[in-house]
């Protein structure tokens, strides 16, 4: 199981960036990452806020009946489903929910085009509007274009000012869709207390934050985490960077991670890397660990959502970020290693600039 970020619906709207020039610094960030052997990184494990908006607008969910309880819905008829990201109404762009209100309120009842992404594929859909008796017209579509919550920080490149975080990208809860990544941010987080893991039952870090407290931008959402830029502050000051292990380098055996399970103290805790992946095995992980540290099972049970990104030491290097957790045993689960989430800013990177 993933730990996926501990999102509350409610919140959405809570969180607001106005974060410009995101794609133009995406084109930069790796220009110290792409050539990484003896590569330095200050590792972190402090758990923040992370605000994402989508690029366009995904559908969560489609009824078969609209709310009156009669009519069909629109957009079932039409061919959409969970997933599909809406960037297109008729002549009208779409990349937030307001731009969808506005989109849908000009709407005459006359049949409309609508364009989304459906994985790889971009479609023109044809949708008749269903009118209510006071003259709306309405889709028949849940839609979300954003989402919020609690991870923890894996690294920061003093060179480059790039960060990266969780090890795992950022999904939609109800489609599993990794989140086509519009804008977003990170913030100052404060861990007020925790649900602990147990068999069956995966825990999970509560905290707080809010959008007036940003410590950086998102430029990337990708399968081996998050990564944006940020400057300098107090998370980062008097943290020591260490050198990354190559792939052959990580061994089975005491590790450490860093992570932050109260307030904001980040404390170093004793993990086992109990298996190292490879080849077709080692596809959105590189190793599993165990939990050894009593500490850290005292306070938690093992590893939590919000944990994902806690970075792995080993032998003074940063071998990798905790990504999942075993369900039923919260004291094991995977790591990806720190050579991965590198790979997967310069990758990003390269399809941009073709």
């Amino acid at each position: 199981m993933g730990i996926h970020l501990n999102f509350s619906k409610r919140q959405l709207k809570r969180f607001v960036t106005g974060l410009l020039l995101i794609t133009v610094i995406s084109l930069n960030i790796s220009a110290g990452l792409a050539s990484y052997s003896k590569k330095y990184l200050i590792p972190m494990g402090s758990a923040v806020g992370i605000n994402l908006q989508s690029e366009g607008v995904m559908v969560v969910g489609v009824p078969e009946i609209l709310a009156d309880g009669k009519s069909m819905s629109p957009a079932r008829g039409a061919g959409l489903s969970a997933g599909d990201i809406i960037t297109q109404i008729g002549t009208q762009h779409v990349s937030t929910n307001e731009d969808l209100k506005a989109a849908i309120e000009k709407l005459d009842g006359s049949p409309v085009s609508v364009k989304v992404t459906r994985g790889t594929n971009v479609l023109q859909l044809k949708v008749i509007p269903h009118k209510t008796d006071d003259g709306r017209c309405e889709l028949g579509l849940w839609m979300r274009d954003g989402i919020a919550g609690i991870g923890t920080l894996t690294f920061y490149d003093p060179q480059t000012g790039v960060f990266g975080a969780l090890g795992h990208a950022v999904n939609d809860n109800e489609t599993g869709i990794i989140i086509p990544l519009r804008a977003g941010s990170v913030m100052r987080s404060f861990v007020t207390d925790v649900i602990h893991g147990k068999a069956g039952m995966p825990g999970q870090l509560r905290g707080t934050f809010n959008n007036e407290q940003v410590l950086g931008s998102l430029t990337q959402n990708s399968s081996c985490g998050i990564f944006g830029i940020m400057g300098e502050n107090d998370l980062i000051s008097g943290k020591k960077p260490l050198q990354i292990a190559e792939l052959s380098e990580i061994k089975t055996g005491p590790a450490t991670i860093l992570s932050n399970v109260a307030g904001t103290d980040v404390e170093e805790y004793k993990v086992e890397i109990t298996r190292i992946y490879t080849g077709a095995e080692s596809v959105g992980r590189s190793m599993m660990l165990s939990i050894t540290d009593p500490q850290l099972i005292a306070q938690t049970g093992g590893i939590v959502q919000g944990m994902s990104g806690s970075p792995i030491l080993q032998n003074g290097k940063i071998i990798g970020a905790v990504t999942h957790v075993l369900i039923n045993d919260p004291t094991r689960g995977y790591g990806i290693s720190i050579v991965s989430m590198l790979d997967s800013i310069a990758d990003d990177t390269n399809k941009k600039a073709a």
